[in-house]
């Protein structure tokens, strides 16, 4: 069942909300990632992604559900609430992403492999992979 999402800049006062939403996103997206969504990996996102990524939520009955950040036409995150997915905010971020830049670009872990149907599903296609420094685990390229 899809729900009426608004999405519109993020703010300083979402970060708690945000925060919270990414670290129980990505513990369900990535567990093959010790530490994920906690401790230097939260740090980072508090005070790096968050400051220097163009960032955009997704807002459905008052409520922050999902969070978008651009790095210019790169999708340098996308995380939807866990109680939110499959309503359709990831698509309307994405289709957000898109009406901002045209052609699009993100990077996805192998095993994520959720989120690798759903980039299928909204238009993405595969041109290649490498390794992630950080963590050893394979990225695949995607562009839409």
């Amino acid at each position: 069942m899809e729900q009426k999402v608004i999405i519109r800049r993020y703010r300083p006062a979402d970060e708690e909300a945000v925060v919270d939403l990414w670290s129980r996103a990505v513990k369900i997206a990535h567990p093959f990632i010790e530490g994920e969504g906690e401790g230097e990996r939260a740090r980072k996102m508090r005070e790096v992604y968050l400051v220097e990524a163009d960032n955009w939520v997704a807002e459905a009955s008052g409520r922050v559900v999902g969070l978008l950040g651009l790095l210019g036409a790169e999708i340098g995150g996308l995380f939807v609430a866990p109680e939110a997915q499959g309503r359709g905010v990831g698509r309307a971020l994405v289709e957000h992403a898109v009406s901002l830049h045209g052609e699009v670009t993100l990077e996805v872990y192998e095993q994520n492999l959720r989120a690798r149907r759903f980039y299928e599903l909204v238009g993405f296609t595969e041109q290649g992979r490498r390794p992630d420094e950080e963590t050893g685990h394979t990225m695949i390229s995607l562009r839409r």
